[in-house]
């Protein structure tokens, strides 16, 4: 059905280039940086995601940067001339990015005052973002609203999970999410973190478990505990380039809640594996609302 509104989001979602292309959805490309050079998160279009992994395995230290209003501008601009926008938006509480967003809506609405631009700060980032928003277009797919695809938005978003781990600790600590000191001890001792997308917006730390095996172990049991509706669900799988395991967890999955309609494996894009490094995995489905 013809729209009189544009529905639109970020690469942060890790939303697969072939579905955005598919379902029409435009994205706006996040900036990251790698050996001094700056690239676009293309989500998997240019198939960069498994040597961008093996250079940082190898001691490449990436870094992402703030998209300038001018960007967002350029993105914008030419939806606003012709209709009104509803941009799906990453966490507000991982960066400072959406003040660009803010002011470039400020300054179109100004130029285009007979429009409508409405923001949506998800509360998530990656997968449980891709998640959420898939959900959404299913809405504006329908013919609903630009307010009543909003709604639904802000109802519930915290409804949708990310359970993971990662493969070394020592990106966490570069990103300030724990001290340098708890990274080699957690190093040493084989300590695995079980992290979850809470309900403030951010990645926060759960649990620590001792190896692999107990950390895949754990995003299961949290996975089960918390999702609705499995057999309506298509669970996403995000994997930094350790496919066999994220094999393994689906496998594990599936064993524990056999009524899950369909799993979707896919490789973490550049910006959000800059952050949490190869050996990523983490389990993005929706369900009861966020508790921690």
């Amino acid at each position: 059905m013809e729209q009189n509104y544009v529905f639109m989001t970020d690469s942060d979602s890790d939303l697969l280039y072939s579905i955005a292309d598919e379902k029409h959805i435009p994205v706006v490309h996040m900036p990251y940086t790698l050996d001094g050079k700056e690239y676009l998160d293309d989500n998997g279009r240019a198939g960069v995601e498994e040597n961008f992994f093996r250079r940082m395995r190898a001691g490449a230290t990436p870094n992402t940067s703030l998209l300038p209003v001018e960007a967002y501008l350029e993105y914008f601009e030419p939806i606003l001339k012709e209709k009104d926008l509803l941009f799906v938006s990453f966490s507000s509480q991982m960066s400072s990015t959406i003040n660009n967003v803010y002011e470039a809506r400020k300054q179109l609405l100004e130029k285009y005052p007979e429009r409508h631009f409405t923001v949506v700060d998800t509360l998530s980032i990656s997968g449980p973002m891709t998640v959420l928003l898939l959900k959404a277009h299913e809405l504006y797919e329908q013919g609903k609203s630009m307010d009543e695809v909003e709604r639904w938005l802000l109802d519930n978003r915290l409804r949708s999970h990310a359970w993971l781990t990662v493969g070394d600790l020592k990106y966490l600590a570069r990103g300030g999410r724990i001290s340098s000191t708890s990274a080699l001890f957690g190093s040493v001792l084989d300590i695995k973190p079980i992290i979850c997308m809470g309900k403030g917006g951010k990645l926060d730390p759960v649990e620590k478990v001792q190896g692999r095996k107990k950390a895949l172990q754990t995003i299961v049991k949290h996975t089960a505990e918390n999702i609705e509706h499995p057999e309506d669900q298509t669970l996403l799988i995000l994997q930094g380039d350790v496919p066999e395991e994220a094999e393994l967890l689906a496998n594990m999955l599936r064993q524990h809640i056999p009524e899950i309609r369909d799993i979707r494996i896919q490789i973490i894009g550049p910006v959000i594996g800059a952050h949490c490094g190869p050996g990523t995995l983490a389990c993005c489905f929706m369900g009861k609302e966020r508790k921690i």
